[in-house]
């Protein structure tokens, strides 16, 4: 089946609002993202790419995804929150909050420069945040997760709410994390978490791109994966995730 075919089912699902079902049609992997990558044109609109998601980078998340390799996305701009944003829960199929650091370009990663590791990708990044990535998970039953129907599915990303960028740490790998929903603590991380260091991630997507002809370029802002795992807010809810020595950032939800 052809990719577009494909992702224009997943369009009309989302605009249905239906369930999250396996699609049929995809060989492998990278048919999947052939098919999020006309997913993504046909809702782009007159939006723009502002970055990436990075998905099952932490132990925690594969285990409840029952999914043992990265995955990634893409981040629409329009869909970039500032710190305190409200967000109304019903406006989505089933929102989820993840809890990452997030980091920004200051330097292209052409596809030359590939194969990356995280000490080569380091003198691109301008500076990080913490951040709280949305997804809308459509109701999926975990249990029987398909792997590439989440990839076509651009990873489930619907959004990113950002804290302030500051300059990266000599040690991103050692920064210790925690949620809260109000008081309650919810859970706690480490930078480690995420494939053993932040960069990790970010040298993953790198290549990963490269090998679709693709690059990431300056000023994108990169979602590395949850460090905690993903809650599922009811409305009337108050979430704050906190980095030490990099600050928070903080949601509520109606």
């Amino acid at each position: 089946m052809e990719a577009s075919t494909i992702a224009e089912r997943l369009i009309i699902e989302h605009e249905e609002g239906k369930p999250f079902n396996t699609l049929d049609g995809m060989a492998d992997i990278r048919s999947a993202y052939e098919v999020q990558k006309h997913f993504v044109n046909g809702t782009l609109g007159n939006d723009r790419v502002a970055g990436y998601k990075i998905g099952l980078t932490s132990k925690k998340m594969q285990a409840m995804c029952g999914i043992d390799d990265p995955i990634a996305g893409v981040v629409f701009n329009r869909r970039i929150h500032g710190n305190g944003a409200r967000l109304i829960v019903g406006e989505y199929g089933h929102l989820g909050l993840e809890f990452e650091i997030c980091v920004r370009l200051k330097a292209d990663l052409p596809p030359g420069g590939a194969p990356y590791t995280r000490q080569s990708v380091r003198d691109a990044v301008d500076a990080v945040c913490p951040a709280i990535e949305l997804i809308d998970d459509r109701n999926a039953d975990y249990a029987q997760l398909d792997v590439k129907t989440l990839v076509a599915d651009n990873a489930w990303n619907a959004g990113v709410v950002l804290g302030e960028f500051v300059p990266p740490p000599a040690s991103l790998e050692t920064v210790q994390a925690v949620v809260h929903r109000g008081t309650e603590e919810l859970g706690r991380g480490v930078g480690a978490d995420a494939l053993g260091h932040p960069l990790a991630p970010l040298a993953w997507l790198a290549n990963h791109l490269a090998q679709q002809g693709g690059h990431l370029r300056k000023g994108d802002i990169i979602m590395t994966g949850s460090l905690v795992r993903t809650f599922f807010p009811e409305p009337g809810s108050s979430f704050s995730f906190e980095i030490a020595g990099l600050g928070g950032v903080a949601i509520e939800t109606a």
